[in-house]
């Protein structure tokens, strides 16, 4: 029950949060001439991340010059294999608990639904457990280019003493740190789901089978093993007092011969 009921909302909190991220931050750049100066540099990014094709325009400090620079890393693969996660196990929460609620029986015909949902719950335990650390050390990669002191070493007029280079505003990472720990929250809630998925497969049931028949067998066997010993104690006990009848027949028989002397005469 709690997979049916917490598999989407996580899954939803996941790609919500970093697929629909979109950030920036705000640089100045006062220079000794007042006139070539900007105090208000815009610099905007967003999923997936793709910091490389973010380009923006700062002053040279050397006239009316501009220099165009873009910011650094790309990690637009890890953000996008954890939202392709995050939206696929949400579908399939969504499937399986349709499947749990109005198809209970064809679910459990043939032991098929059971292993197919065992498979797949693995699978899904595995896929969040990559695509998490993937999107954290990602997220990692993103914070450092985004960062407004490193993006500031990027400008040739900040080099200059002369120069006085700010940062306005720095970007806002709250919900990329939600989407991490929602994509770990995930693996946990996928993991701890497989034990109970394996408990409605055969094989769990299998296995108790083979615990309980050696068990079986032995009492068998010992049951067995006592029926046999009274049974041939009684048998025992029947020869030994038909032995005992015959030997005490045996000695009060008396001879067929003449017993006196007088019976003869």
């Amino acid at each position: 029950m709690c997979m049916v009921i917490f598999a989407p909302l996580f899954a939803i909190f996941a790609f919500a949060t970093c697929g629909g991220y979109s950030g920036g931050l705000r640089l100045s750049v006062d220079c000794v001439n007042k006139t070539e100066s900007n105090l208000s540099i815009d610099i905007a990014f967003a999923y997936p991340f793709r910091l490389h094709q973010v380009t923006f325009e700062v002053p040279t400090c050397e006239g009316k010059e501009r220099q165009k620079l873009a910011l650094i890393g790309d990690s637009s693969s890890s953000a996008e294999f954890f939202v392709t996660v995050a939206v696929f196990a949400f579908l399939y929460s969504l499937a399986a608990t349709v499947v749990y609620i109005f198809f209970q029986n064809k679910y459990r015909e043939n032991n098929r639904g059971p292993l197919i949902d065992f498979i797949v719950t693995v699978v899904f335990s595995f896929l969040w457990l990559v695509g998490s650390s993937a999107w954290a050390k990602g997220l990692s990669d993103v914070k450092v280019a985004t960062d407004p002191k490193e993006v500031l070493l990027l400008m040739s007029a900040c080099k200059q003493p002369s120069n006085k280079c700010m940062a306005v505003h720095s970007p806002v990472m709250s919900s990329l740190n939600t989407s991490v720990v929602f994509g770990f929250l995930n693996f946990i809630l996928w993991a701890g789901n497989i034990w109970f998925v394996f408990k409605e497969t055969g094989w769990h049931s299998s296995g108790q089978r083979y615990l309980s028949d050696p068990m079986e067998k032995h009492s068998s066997s010992y049951n067995q093993g006592s029926y046999n010993q009274e049974s041939y104690g009684s048998r025992g006990g029947y020869s030994q007092q038909a032995n005992l009848g015959q030997s005490s027949d045996e000695f009060g028989q008396q001879p067929t011969g003449p017993t006196s002397f007088t019976n003869q005469i």
